[in-house]
């Protein structure tokens, strides 16, 4: 398995107004691993994942400067092709948004964005998807109903099983357990473990316990700065302050 970097960020700033959100970020995010983004709320993590696909692109108070690489390119580039960008990276927010459409539709909408038109392969797919995200046994005789009947964690993985279809390198997931119950967020888990064999995926949390679950490598932050990064074994001795206090409290 590759460990070399597929997301290189240095000296990443964004400011709203007079306020300096994130401050000179700089770190390298290793390929096929799941990488923590750990800190308390409001400390920029959110900002630092949207950056990566640019979805900071539909604020335009915000001031974006530095630079991010995705195998060697620039996605900071203004005449950068945002779709393709965003093709190649599946997103899951802290809710699930299913589109309103069959559950079928839903992971076919991702499928015919790549231009797959035939039925029997756009039915062999999303088979596929579904069960890579852990939920074909549970939807297979209801395809075509409408997903606002699945649990919330079930809409999750519907979410996360349209962004695979897509075909994307790399998943971006804020906050993809806070609004499921225990049991759904440890399926997710799973599924993000299982799923580092094949994808980079970037996870934003600040549950300390769910890191020490998932990270194959950590970056902890605090004010808009990465304070300390490193592989797991850097929760169990902390360097800074700051990530000594946040262990100590046990978020």
């Amino acid at each position: 398995m590759e460990t070399r970097p597929i997301i290189q960020i240095n000296n990443l700033c964004v400011r709203h107004e007079r306020e300096q959100i994130l401050k000179n970020v700089t770190l390298a995010i290793p390929r096929n691993r799941i990488t923590v983004i750990l800190g308390p709320s409001g400390c920029g993590k959110t900002t630092l994942l949207r950056c990566m696909n640019r979805l900071t692109d539909l604020y335009p108070e915000l001031n974006v400067e530095g630079r991010i690489t995705i195998d060697g390119e620039n996605i900071l580039q203004s005449n950068g092709d945002l779709t393709r960008l965003r093709q190649k990276m599946g997103m899951l927010s802290q809710r699930p948004y299913p589109l309103p459409m069959s559950i079928f539709k839903n992971v076919a909408y991702g499928l015919k964005l790549r231009g797959v038109s035939k039925k029997e392969v756009m039915r062999e797919r999303v088979e596929h998807y579904l069960r890579v995200a852990g939920l074909w046994d549970e939807v297979s005789d209801r395809l075509h109903a409408p997903p606002y009947r699945l649990s919330m964690g079930q809409q999750q993985r519907l979410c996360l099983a349209r962004g695979l279809a897509v075909g994307p390198e790399i998943l971006l997931a804020d906050e993809p357990t806070s609004a499921l119950d225990p049991i759904s967020s440890r399926i997710i888990e799973e599924e993000f473990r299982h799923l580092s064999r094949d994808y980079t995926i970037v996870l934003v949390t600040h549950i300390l316990r769910q890191a020490r679950r998932l990270a194959d490598y950590v970056v902890f932050m605090y004010f808009g700065e990465v304070v300390e990064e490193g592989l797991p074994q850097i929760l169990l001795n902390p360097r800074s302050e700051a990530l000594k206090e946040y262990v100590r409290v046990g978020h």
